[in-house]
């Protein structure tokens, strides 16, 4: 295929040996596409450079209908939860290919006066904006969203933190969780445009402070469970006041409060949940969750899961497969800093940005603690190597929050971005124009071949010039066109829909992997393709992980530079069959069934 000269040689790097798990036999005899399964040395990837004349992404929120600005409640009291939220969530409720968007709303907390009012004509509650994408004959597109909240039956009422999507009862159709300060929702989707609030007869509505949730099925069943990570003890009658070090009130530090257990909720597949975090040994050990991500960390066919705290210890809790788990994090690496101490983890994601077939971690931190990458040996055992690999000093002036592993220019390697934005006030910014000093500029990370990043903040684009409250991230490919976009979310500001500018211009592969009887999206399915460059890349269907938010569950596999018309895909499902499919086309999406593939 015909590419634009710009794209053209680049950086020669070499890759680091397979583990053992991939060439063990499971996804073997894959031919050109598994260059790994041979035993044989890995061969080289060439790492192309960005053109400097085009940003990667561009604002278009506004143009597209995506009006919604966050209102925080704030009213001058300090409350915690005014700058945690919000999320936003990525999903096709309607079931027409695309991806509609999920916005967050907080309300007036406590009975003061908000210093940042509710926009004038913007309803209160969540909203839902229905994507109208419209993709003419001859490629060319429009993206537009209508806002279709109200007739979707939505909560007007609760102080929204975040959201996760999942097709919790198996009917083809995805759900809704949302996390609240207060009681959690769960939101049904009827399959008409609307959804019913089953909250209670779903068993799942936990009046405490949930921020990140998880669908994920740990028993190998065929139905989704759900972790809800909690945060803090807190409450409005129990708030204390805190005050910056300069003098004047501020928001408190985590250690304030204590924190509140999480829950995982086993799905009966009956339309009910029922709670076995104690029997689970969740119950064990808890700390201020804020983030999430569900993932095999270990390659033995069951999911695993790494939960962000906030200035205690992380928990990795590697699933025994007999219904219990084990927090093996300060053995695995995972618990605390490299200097030995517990950080401020909010954002996390999992993805395996080094080629090598196990999930790595990236994790968002406090101003002067450096965001956190640490790299999986394949085994679930995990080396902190942030400042090896670029991000430690790059990341120290900032607190962040959402995160996400993309590939943002397709040429096979995962890149990241990091949305930001501070926990404490910036009194030098503090004035009747800005209430909420709390503003930094966001991230992006650019991965030169697996062996570390440069930071191509300056080259993202004008949306990465400002500086924003920004807390939730999701990411997916809102147009359709190949490449991964990202929203958004600000705290007490507008949402931003940064549309992909660069990753479309390289081949692509996409694939939605379904099963079960709806069938239903499969997170946790793992896909394997190989490249005419010699690379195979390693994705996991994903919609959990970064900062209370909700990504596209579909798999996008960017192939570099003159791919093959059509590639062979391998594909892990959740309940440890494999399969492969040997001539599914490159530049579409493409839908793979469960037991609709050669069995492995």
């Amino acid at each position: 295929m015909e590419r634009p000269d710009a794209l053209g040689a680049g950086l020669r790097v070499v890759r680091r040996s397979l583990p053992a798990w991939w060439a063990a036999g499971l996804l073997a005899g894959c031919g050109p596409a598994d260059p790994g399964s041979s035993g044989a040395p890995a061969t080289e990837a060439v790492v192309a450079p960005l053109d400097p004349a085009i940003e990667l992404f561009v604002d278009r929120a506004a143009e597209t209908g995506l009006d919604f600005i966050h209102f925080n409640g704030m009213s001058g009291s300090f409350y915690q939860p005014e700058m945690m939220g919000p999320g936003v969530g990525l999903l096709d409720y309607d079931n027409d290919g695309d991806l509609d968007v999920y916005l967050v709303q907080g309300e007036l907390l406590g009975n003061g006066t908000p210093l940042m009012p509710l926009p004038e004509g913007q309803p209160a509650g969540d909203r839902l904006y229905r994507n109208d994408l419209v993709v003419r004959p001859d490629g060319t597109r429009t993206l537009r969203f209508t806002d279709v909240s109200a007739e979707s039956g939505l909560p007007a009422e609760g102080y929204g933190m975040g959201v996760a999507t999942g097709d919790y009862d198996n009917d083809g159709r995805v759900d809704l969780y949302l996390t609240r300060f207060g009681r959690n929702r769960m939101l049904r989707n009827l399959g008409d445009g609307t959804f019913a609030d089953v909250s209670a007869a779903t068993g799942t509505d936990e009046p405490s402070w949930g921020v990140p949730a998880s669908f994920l099925d740990v028993d190998r069943d065929g139905w989704l469970d759900l972790f809800v990570g909690n945060y803090l003890n807190y409450t409005l009658d129990t708030h204390t006041q805190c005050y910056h070090r300069s003098g004047p009130p501020d928001y408190c530090p985590p250690e304030v409060s204590p924190p509140a257990p999480s829950r995982l909720y086993r799905n009966l597949g009956d339309g009910t949940f029922a709670d076995v975090t104690a029997a689970a040994g969740l119950g064990r050990e808890f700390g201020p969750a804020l983030g999430a991500a569900a993932a095999d960390f270990d390659n033995d066919g069951w999911m695993d899961l790494f939960v962000a705290n906030d200035q205690q210890e992380n928990q990795l809790w590697m699933n025994q497969g007999d219904g219990g788990f084990r927090n093996l994090a300060l053995l695995r690496g995972v618990a605390l800093g490299a200097a030995g101490d517990a950080k401020a983890d909010m954002g996390v994601d999992a993805g395996d940005f080094d080629n090598d077939g196990d999930e790595d971690l990236f994790i968002t931190e406090l101003t002067g603690q450096g965001s956190t990458l640490y790299v999986n040996d394949g085994a679930g055992l995990f080396e902190d190597l942030s400042a090896a690999f670029g991000i430690r000093a790059a990341s120290l002036p900032y607190t962040g929050f959402g995160a996400g592993w993309i590939d943002i220019d397709n040429d096979g390697w995962l890149d990241l971005v990091a949305v930001n934005g501070a926990v404490t006030q910036r009194l030098e910014s503090l004035g009747p124009d800005n209430p909420f000093p709390l503003d930094q500029r966001n991230q992006v990370f650019r991965n030169l071949g697996g062996t570390r990043f440069e930071d191509v903040t300056d080259r993202a684009g004008a949306p990465f010039g400002r500086s924003e409250v920004s807390r939730g991230l999701a990411f997916g490919d809102v147009d359709n066109d190949g490449d991964t976009d990202v929203v958004v979310a600000n705290a007490a500001g507008r949402v931003e829909l940064l549309v992909n500018r660069v990753g479309h211009r390289r081949d692509w592969i996409g694939l939605r992997l379904v099963g079960g009887t709806g069938p239903r999206d499969m997170p946790g399915a793992r896909v394997t393709v190989g490249g005419s460059d010699g690379l195979t890349r390693r994705r996991r269907a994903r919609v959990d992980g970064s900062y209370a938010s909700a990504h596209d569950p579909r798999v996008l596999i960017g192939l570099g530079d003159e791919a093959a018309e059509a590639l062979a895909v391998q594909v892990v499902w959740p309940d440890g069959r494999a399969e492969t499919w040997s001539d599914v086309p490159v530049g579409r999406y493409s839908t793979l069934a469960a037991g609709e593939g050669r069995a492995r």
